[in-house]
């Protein structure tokens, strides 16, 4: 490489010294970046990628972690083992870093002005009204909207984009050198994933930034880098410019990843079918309420007034972004949340049934949600909480029956029943979503509710959750309710899609119109989002889809 690189890391190890042993989470990684390159680190969870990017920083919890071997050259400086006060003047400064979960990155207790102003406080020590003016200028750089008003607002007042909107404020408040991204767009729906793609390559070119940008989406990866690193069990299996790398892979991995897709279209479910579950202008408005009194001023319409009708072995999606009301409507519709309009399980009105009513049907309708880590519990085995459900519908005579059961549930799932008796922090992301679909499964339902049950994961993961799915409910008859921003996923599961935007249907019909002949600009854009992001910045930039 002709130009002097700005971050050489050579040779880099870390190992993690845990009571049981100790864990070589990185293994002789080396790369360069130079001044204005990205450069992307690709590979599936656990493939040291965020590990190396803390490493860059120092942040890593020392002496828990430590460096066997390595150096880490930041403009000709050594950061490894560097004094404390090196460390500060680098920090947030000549190297900032976006973290994956704004949410939890960000302090709830503090406004989003304070957070900003803390970072230009501590390295130009700015007076108050030079920084208020520099963090307004930054939201508006990062096109947050009435950035005056959102600079008392708390995090989680924002919604998920304006969150990662805001921790890129922060990240480019002293104009760094370099910028490194651990996943900023996993999360976030396909239209708000590339405003932000945009929005980052447009800093780049104005700030003159170097990027490291750490993901596990190969099609990002395709937009933003110049050249790409792959891990593999903390280890650079290939390295090359972009486009080689993609079009001709070299190593074994790099081809696994890029053939894993969610793929293939599900066959349509007969018009025969049994019908599982009916609704018929669902509604649920949340009341807004001002002044001494609490009165109710206006309501926010989450759901309004929308009609479903599910079948046996159907899959209907509902995509949107985040904020349209889909996961409303699935609460709704599984009496999780209070709601009007009618709602027919199985040939009966379930709406107005009371708590202990609904308790036997429960069985029968389950859910399975986005955050597998959030929704186990992590004072319970495995075999607990599957067994959890048996015992409150007193299903199995006893504790060897219901252990039979648990075993079943987990060999379905695609899990060693040994499992059982671990506990979920011991499992892996897509480890703890099959376990939470086994939960779900142990009660042989007829409904599922399927809340973002792949949006985190991996892309490989992914797609061993959908043929799991997949082939549970061609066992099992299933009727599903899925739930998604990734049109990836809603087109290889679903037969029916209903197109959601503020609480109401835009657009719906069976999967093969809604994806190759949409009616509405809304759908379009989002599928532009999905499947070509240049064109996805077009249809936003029209104003097909408003942030």
């Amino acid at each position: 490489m002709s130009k002097k690189p700005l971050l050489s890391v050579d040779n880099l190890a870390v190992d993690f010294n845990l009571p049981g042993g100790s864990v070589n989470a990185v293994k002789g990684v080396s790369f360069d970046i130079c001044e204005g390159e990205t450069l992307a680190l690709v590979g599936e969870s656990g493939s040291g990628k965020s590990v190396t990017a803390l490493s860059i920083l120092q942040l890593l919890p020392y002496p828990l972690a430590s460096h066997p071997s390595g150096s880490i050259t930041f403009k000709g400086q050594e950061l490894v083992g560097a004094k404390e006060q090196i460390l500060r003047q680098v920090r947030g400064d000549r190297i900032s870093m976006i973290f994956q979960e704004p949410m939890t990155s960000l302090n709830p207790l503090h406004t989003i002005e304070k957070q900003i102003r803390e970072v230009l406080y501590l390295h130009k020590g700015m007076a108050p009204d030079a920084a208020r003016a520099r963090v307004l200028e930054l939201l508006d750089l990062v096109g947050v909207g009435n950035a005056e008003q959102r600079l008392t607002a708390y995090p989680h007042e924002l919604s998920g984009g304006q969150r990662q909107r805001v921790m890129i404020a922060m990240a480019l408040a002293n104009e760094p050198d370099l910028l490194v991204a651990d996943e900023p767009t996993t999360a976030l729906d396909v239209t708000i994933q590339a405003q932000i793609l945009k929005l980052l390559k447009e800093l780049q070119t104005k700030f003159g930034m170097a990027m490291l940008f750490i993901t596990h989406d190969l099609g990002v990866v395709c937009k933003v880098a110049d050249r790409v690193c792959v891990m593999q069990h903390g280890k650079i299996v290939e390295e090359g410019e972009t486009g080689p790398v993609f079009e001709t892979p070299q190593h074994s991995y790099t081809q696994r990843l890029i053939e894993a897709e969610p793929k293939g279209e599900k066959a349509p479910t007969s018009d025969a079918a049994p019908l599982v579950m009916n609704a018929d202008n669902v509604k649920v408005w949340f009341p807004i309420k001002k002044g001494v009194m609490r009165r109710t001023v206006d309501y926010v319409r989450a759901v309004d007034g929308i009609s479903v009708s599910i079948r046996e072995g159907q899959t209907i999606g509902v995509v949107g972004e985040s904020g349209s009301g889909k996961t409303t409507l699935g609460m709704a519709l599984i009496r999780l949340q209070s709601s009007e309009g009618e709602i027919v399980f199985d040939g009966r009105n379930i709406q107005g049934l009371s708590a202990r009513s609904l308790r036997p049907l429960r069985r029968e309708i389950q859910v399975v949600f986005q955050d597998p880590y959030g929704s186990l519990s992590p004072r319970m085995s495995v075999g607990q909480i599957i067994e959890e459900g048996l015992r409150v519908h007193g299903i199995g005579g006893d504790e060897q029956e219901r252990d039979k059961l648990v075993i079943q549930a987990l060999e379905e799932v695609d899990l060693d029943p040994e499992t059982r008796h671990r506990y979920p922090h011991e499992f892996s992301g897509g480890q703890r979503q099959r376990i939470a679909i086994a939960r779900a499964m142990v009660l042989k339902p007829r409904f599922v509710v399927l809340d973002e049950p792949t949006s985190a994961l991996d892309r490989s993961v992914q797609a061993q959750i959908v043929d799991l799915l997949r082939s549970l409910q061609e066992r099992h008859k299933l009727a599903y309710m899925f739930i998604s921003h990734d049109l990836r996923v809603v087109r290889a599961l679903s037969d029916h899609v209903i197109v959601m935007r503020n609480g109401k249907v835009v657009e719906q019909g069976s999967a093969d119109q809604i994806f190759h002949e949409p009616a509405e600009d809304y759908t379009r854009a989002l599928l532009a989002a999905a499947f070509d992001l240049e064109t996805a910045e077009e249809a936003i930039a029209a104003g097909s889809v408003n942030m």
